[in-house]
């Protein structure tokens, strides 16, 4: 269907034309999965025509205020209760959090706060997020912090051997490799 540009109904033999833009999203590196045989090649070239990169949200603070209000804006029509503005610590707390989950963790914290909060503004309170997973990386809760500094101390620990770490972590040495290579170690 990609490459004809068309479908056969089911239950026909008659194709039929059709004309769509296909746009996909994802958060694995594509190259990498093709070269291990988790991908397939000729997919990935029919569907990657213009690649966009997009950074995670904790790398871009400047787009959350504008996010905020616009999540904000649909879960008060989605829940139909009245739009409020965050307060000014209220998006210095959202400026300064880890985002493990990216957008979707953002819109949930949003929406829960629209959800749970009365008054005319969502406070910091609102937003059920602690400052200090921010400001003491050691009780961090940032999946992809913990991973590598896991990784990085196991292969110390084992003195690079591979193998020996991959035990230690309770994985495959092919999934450590992967690992190594995303946080390039």
């Amino acid at each position: 269907m990609l490459e004809s540009r068309e479908v056969v109904p089911l239950g026909s033999d008659e194709p039929v034309p059709v004309d769509v833009r296909l746009i996909a999203a994802t958060n694995q590196p594509l190259e990498q999965m093709v070269a291990e045989g988790h991908f397939r090649e000729d997919l990935l070239y029919r569907i990657n025509t213009i690649e966009i990169g997009l950074p995670p949200l904790r790398e871009r603070p400047e787009d959350i205020p504008a996010l905020a209000e616009h999540f904000m804006r649909l879960t008060a029509r989605r829940y139909r209760k009245p739009e409020r503005p965050f307060s000014q610590g209220a998006l210095e707390v959202l400026a300064t959090h880890d985002w493990p989950g990216n957008v979707r963790e953002f819109f949930h914290v949003v929406e829960r706060a629209m959800i749970l909060s009365d008054g005319d503004s969502i406070g910091a309170d609102d937003l059920n997020l602690s400052r200090e997973r921010k400001t003491n990386p050691e009780r961090s809760l940032n999946l992809a912090k913990n991973e590598r500094r896991l990784v990085e101390q196991a292969l110390a620990e084992s003195g690079g051997n591979v193998s020996r770490a991959a035990a230690a972590l309770g994985i495959t040495r092919a999934a450590l490799y992967r690992r190594m290579e995303k946080y390039e170690l």
